[in-house]
């Protein structure tokens, strides 16, 4: 393998969350400022990421233990509390909580000056990641090219894997 392959990294995205939007972008943007060439093939879900307007895009609490709840605002002690493991997955069903978790997110990351995800996927794309949706799951859930932000390749999966074959390191998300 030459040291160009050696340079080559491809990230699969196929979840469609709020808080599932960051880590291929943050990954992406942090491969390439490190010198490495930077594939995302978005497929499912993850789509959604792509898409033109992603104020839709919401976190889902629901069976997602391992999500930490804290406020990001309020007294020291009450910030310090971490909620997500001490609610029951049932009360996650409750009308409006996907609203709330996603307004607190929100607030969360805007105190500690996380980038939203227009700008790190702007970022990325000023960096030259390659975005690749899957055209076979474009066409699936009824997507119109111009649903999606510019820039973005159309393909399929043999696309993905021409891709992949020449580069060692593929995270999948």
């Amino acid at each position: 393998m030459s040291d160009k392959d050696n340079n080559k990294m491809t990230i699969i995205a196929t979840k469609g969350t709020f808080d599932w939007a960051f880590p291929p972008f943050i990954i992406a943007s942090t491969g390439v400022a490190m010198d490495k060439e930077v594939t995302i093939f978005f497929t499912f879900y993850g789509l959604n990421l792509l898409l033109k307007d992603t104020s839709k895009l919401k976190v889902s609490p629901v069976a997602n233990p391992g999500m930490p709840m804290k406020m990001p605002f309020g007294p020291k002690w009450l910030q310090k509390i971490d909620f997500g493991p001490k609610i029951p997955n049932i009360l996650w069903n409750i009308p409006g909580t996907e609203a709330l978790v996603t307004w607190l997110m929100k607030k969360t990351m805007a105190k500690h000056g996380v980038a939203k995800i227009e700008e790190l996927r702007s970022m990325c794309q000023e960096f030259d990641v390659k975005f690749i949706a899957c055209e076979m799951t474009v066409e699936l859930f009824g997507f119109d090219k111009e649903d999606f932000i510019d820039g973005v390749e159309f393909a399929g999966a043999a696309m993905y894997f021409d891709e992949a074959s020449s580069g060692d390191h593929h995270l999948y998300m």
